[in-house]
Order: C-alpha cells, then sequence, then structure tokens
C-alpha cells in the first residue's frame, strides 16, 4: 500500500481508485467529463435525439456452467438504420478472472471498459491484493452511474459483468442498468436491443449441466437467433470470416476462444438450420 502521507497527497488513491484520481486531476479523460460524482442526488433532465448521432453496440450474452462462466458478443455497431461497423468488439477481459460486455452508446462504453481495467489494475497495485468480484461489480455500478446525466440524453451505456469468484469457486454474473443498479443474476443473461431474443434462445438451450464447449455452442446459437429477429445484432459472417467475440472465465483465469473454434460451430449451426429448412 502507499505510505499515509502519499495516500493523502493523491485523491482517491488511498481507496485505490483510479477513477477518483481522474475526476480531480484530469477529468476530460473520464467517459463522461464534467459529470457529477455518483453521490450527487437529484439529477434531471429530458431525453433528446443525441444517441441517434453515435454508433451503438448491441446484443451480448453470458451464463454460467460448472466450474466457469462465458461471455459472448456480435459484432455489429449500428447507427440508426444504418450498420455503422461490422467488426466492433464488445467483450473485454476487465482483469485476469473477470470479462465485462458493453451495449450501448458505443464509443462511451469502449472508454468505460478501458478505464474499468485500469481502475482494477491501480487498485491492485495499491492496495496489493486483487479486489473482490462483488467490490468489482460494485465499482462497476458507480462507473455507470456516473454516466447518468447522459444515458438521460440518448448516450446509455448498459454493461453485463462476469468472473471467477476465486473464494466461491463459482462462475458469478452481474447485470445493471442505466442508473447503476447492479444485480447478481442467476444462470444466464443478456442486454442490448436483441437481448429478448437471445433470452428466450438462452432459456431453451441453458442446463445446469453444460460443460465449456457446450456452453459456447449455445452463447454463439442464443446471438444466431438474436440476428436472426433483430436488425442490429449481426450474426457469423461466413463471406468475411467474422464470429462472435466469446469469452470463458474459470479457476485457470480468462480466455477468448479462438475464432477457428466459433467458425466450427458457426458453420455446424448454419449447415443444421439449413439442413431443417430443406427438409420442411
Amino acid at each position: 500500500m502507499l505510505p499515509e502521507d502519499l495516500a493523502s497527497a493523491i485523491p482517491g488513491a488511498a481507496a485505490g481508485s483510479f477513477a477518483g484520481y481522474l475526476s480531480v486531476h484530469h477529468p476530460s479523460l473520464l467517459p463522461s467529463p464534467g459529470m457529477p460524482p455518483p453521490s450527487t442526488p437529484g439529477v434531471t433532465g429530458t431525453p433528446s435525439g443525441a444517441g441517434q448521432l453515435a454508433p451503438h453496440a448491441t446484443t451480448i450474452v453470458a451464463m454460467t456452467f460448472p466450474g466457469g462462466v462465458l461471455m459472448a458478443g456480435d459484432r455489429r455497431a449500428t447507427m440508426g438504420n444504418v450498420i455503422a461497423s461490422r467488426h466492433i468488439e464488445k467483450v473485454f477481459p476487465a482483469d485476469d478472472y473477470s470479462v465485462l460486455g458493453i451495449a450501448g452508446s458505443a464509443g462511451i462504453g469502449v472508454d468505460l471498459a478501458r478505464l474499468f481495467q485500469v481502475e482494477l489494475e491501480h487498485y491492485e497495485k495499491i492496495e496489493a491484493t486483487r479486489m473482490s468480484l462483488d467490490g468489482k461489480a460494485n465499482r462497476l455500478a458507480a462507473m455507470v452511474r456516473q454516466n447518468l446525466p447522459l444515458a438521460m440524453q440518448g448516450l446509455a451505456v448498459v454493461p453485463l459483468f462476469a468472473g471467477f469468484d476465486t473464494e466461491r469457486r463459482v462462475g458469478r454474473l452481474f447485470s445493471f442498468d442505466a442508473t447503476g443498479g447492479r444485480y447478481e443474476e442467476r444462470e444466464h443473461h443478456s442486454v442490448g436491443s436483441g437481448s429478448v431474443f437471445a433470452r428466450g434462445a438462452l432459456k431453451k438451450l441453458w442446463n445446469s449441466d453444460l460443460d465449456e464447449a457446450a456452453a459456447v455452442r449455445v452463447g454463439v446459437e442464443a446471438l444466431y437467433d438474436a440476428a436472426d429477429d433483430d436488425s442490429a445484432t449481426g450474426g457469423p459472417d461466413v463471406v468475411r470470416g467474422l464470429w462472435p467475440v466469446v469469452y470463458v472465465v474459470d479457476a485457470a483465469g480468462s480466455r477468448r476462444v479462438p475464432d477457428r473454434e466459433l467458425e466450427a460451430v458457426a458453420r455446424e449451426l448454419i449447415e443444421a438450420r439449413s439442413s431443417a429448412g430443406r427438409e420442411a
């Protein structure tokens, strides 16, 4: 930990908060520069069309399985009725044992994810210990709450957070709302424009006995079903060779599932759906 005199000289350092340090010395570097801190009550405003002027990231799905947790996101970002990007990545490793997915305003969401990564690294260096999974979820909730004024103008970011709890030895999953509300989810969850369709698929495909490979298949299929009904969600793109971004977190840490594995799963799924269609 920092010496007491040095910690007192760096606002936010005593609590291991890099975001707290930035809010005092470099507020312009925060995703929501100049916004009131989480403790500020009574922020009001009216929604506007600002959210239509920036790309939006869409569907993220996550689920637990024995020994870990999985998170997957499609690759499409939209701006109104236009596809703004087919290559965006919406799922990020937060640290060695947790991952973060973002839906909503893409630019602010990516900045939030990067700041959260630095926040966890900063805490670990200052406190000489890794933050608990509950602590990470609480810190992320506070960061989302800071974005509330922009959320009320249509620039909301709604993350999904998952990780392996090294104390309980299980995978856990947390969702949030635009006001910073934090909720622990059981079994599976999804966020974004295609979440309703993805959640319907998860209800049918998920079970408590999934292994990692089966969980990957379920995640890809849930995104495929979301893309089938939601124009803002991108499905597997065989022509361009684009596949979802999928992370698995277990006792060994977080790892990104290689594209070659996802391609095999996606092609198998497409062939199965095509065969079913021909038979019908």
